[in-house]
């Protein structure tokens, strides 16, 4: 179908819906989309209206050919950072703790390289990615019940990418702290915790982290982007909190609705909506971030949202106070960032009119900029980025270092000025015919921050990477 021939069956379903959506189509299309994308399986759920849509497409898993329904599950990655800020937030409405605890009074063994930071990093800091602890630490302490106990104790060796509270940088080993803290608070692991704080309240039968759990029920396996199965299934125990919740996608939608309705879970769930930090770079997620949640604005609506990758996993959860509606998307491969924006980009045109913002992409005329000053090696734990000059532009290419090495991959992005500071890039040699249906394959952003009396960042996938060289 094509774009025009969308837009007008679009107009003619919502003239005559009479309020229901038309899962049929959505099936149809998520095939399609998933077959455009080279997505080997998907599992799509939204409440709308009042009431849950779901349906599901392809494949779990390539070799085996089991199909994908509506309660696979699949692994939800970073989406379980909204899961633990909410278990925290629980704690603070029953008074046991507040946002400003300093984590160093609730957890003896938390400390990191900088004795001030120790002191200064509250739990506001942990969720609002404000600590600046340089926290991609993927550190596997074993499957033990103190493996948290022992991530936390391994902290201390985190250097500060900046100053407690100077900035915002995506940091997955602050929620691992959070989910220590969860522990000390509530007596018992992290997982329990997670099951009796939310899990059980809200009804959720497939919702689980650990394998053991997992195997019984149909689950994803993790592909690349040419559809290949890859040879880990999971993340490590140790880094739960931070992303190891595996569910099906009506699972993700009712938590989802839990924080829109007062009292389903938080007496106020509103509270974790009100920004806290602005971002740096706001064409990789939201403008601002929250308790927990990326906050934006699509076209006047108000949107609360988060998305999560594992090892060749991908998800979404979409929430849209206004209108009462959560979408979740759950994909296990391929091109799945263009497949997420094509399909949110269509449902929320089709059930409320809502023009969501394209990517951010190069200009239509070409901008000079002087690129001398913010070339150079940028350097944070797990990535070394080199930023070159390169035919007339900008080339950066990044290294995994450290612990990520064999877990992330190397990238390298032909850069395209936006305007002084902030650019758009592709993998080498990727075009709009990648996407295998000409239209326009999404572009990453890059924003430099050069500031006159401190160190200069890269801000790139939600990461402040500071200039080392």
């Amino acid at each position: 179908m094509k774009g025009d021939e969308v837009g007008e069956a679009d107009k003619a379903r919502r003239a005559g819906g009479a309020g229901r959506a038309d899962v049929e189509h959505w099936a149809g299309r998520l095939a399609a989309l998933a077959a455009d994308c080279g997505v080997p399986g998907v599992s799509l759920a939204f409440w709308y209206d009042g009431e849950l849509y779901e349906c599901a497409t392809g494949v779990l898993n390539t070799a085996t050919a089991a199909p994908v329904r509506t309660d696979s599950l699949f692994q939800i990655g970073s989406v379980t950072k909204v899961w633990t800020a909410t278990q925290l937030m629980l704690l603070v409405e029953d008074g046991r703790i507040t946002l400003d605890t300093p984590v160093a009074e609730l957890l003896p063994e938390f400390t990191v390289r900088d004795p001030h930071a120790t002191g200064a990093i509250t739990l506001r800091h942990l969720l609002t990615h404000t600590s600046g602890i340089d926290g991609d630490l993927f550190l596997d302490t074993g499957r033990g019940d103190d493996c948290l106990r022992r991530y936390v104790e391994a902290c201390a060796d985190l250097e500060q990418t900046f100053p407690v509270g100077d900035s915002h940088s995506y940091c997955n080993s602050g929620f691992v702290i959070a989910g220590r803290v969860v522990e000390r608070l509530t007596g018992t692991v992290w997982d329990r915790a997670l099951r009796e704080q939310i899990c059980e309240p809200l009804g959720l039968t497939h919702t689980w982290t650990l394998p053991e759990d997992v195997l019984r029920f149909g689950a994803a396996v993790g592909h690349d982007e040419h559809g290949a199965v890859v040879p880990q299934w999971g993340l490590p125990r140790s880094v739960g909190p931070a992303g190891l919740i595996c569910a099906r996608a009506a699972d993700v939608v009712a938590f989802g609705r839990a924080h829109l309705t007062p009292g389903a879970l938080l007496a106020d769930p509103g509270a974790l909506r009100q920004a806290q930090v602005d971002v740096p770079n706001p064409y990789a997620g939201g403008r601002q971030w929250g308790i927990g949640w990326s906050l934006d604005e699509w076209d006047g609506h108000q949107l609360a949202s988060h998305t999560g990758d594992t090892i060749g996993q991908h998800a979404a959860l979409w929430l849209l106070p206004g209108t009462g509606t959560v979408v979740a998307a759950l994909i296990n491969g391929g091109r799945s960032v263009d497949f997420q924006q094509r399909l949110v980009t269509e449902l929320l045109r089709d059930l409320h009119g809502i023009a969501v913002p394209a990517p951010l992409a190069p200009p239509e005329q070409p901008v000079t900029v002087d690129v001398e000053p913010i070339t150079g090696v940028y350097e944070r734990a797990g990535s070394r980025i080199h930023v070159t000059a390169h035919e007339g532009g900008l080339r950066l290419r990044t290294e995994p270092t450290g612990i990520l090495v064999g877990l992330a991959r190397s990238r390298t992005l032909d850069l395209v000025a936006v305007d002084a500071t902030t650019f758009v890039g592709r993998e080498e040699g990727e075009s709009d015919s990648d996407t295998g249906s000409g239209s326009d394959s999404v572009w990453d952003a890059v924003v430099f921050e050069q500031r006159p009396d401190g160190p200069s960042y890269l801000h790139y996938s939600g990461r402040a990477t500071p200039k080392v060289g």
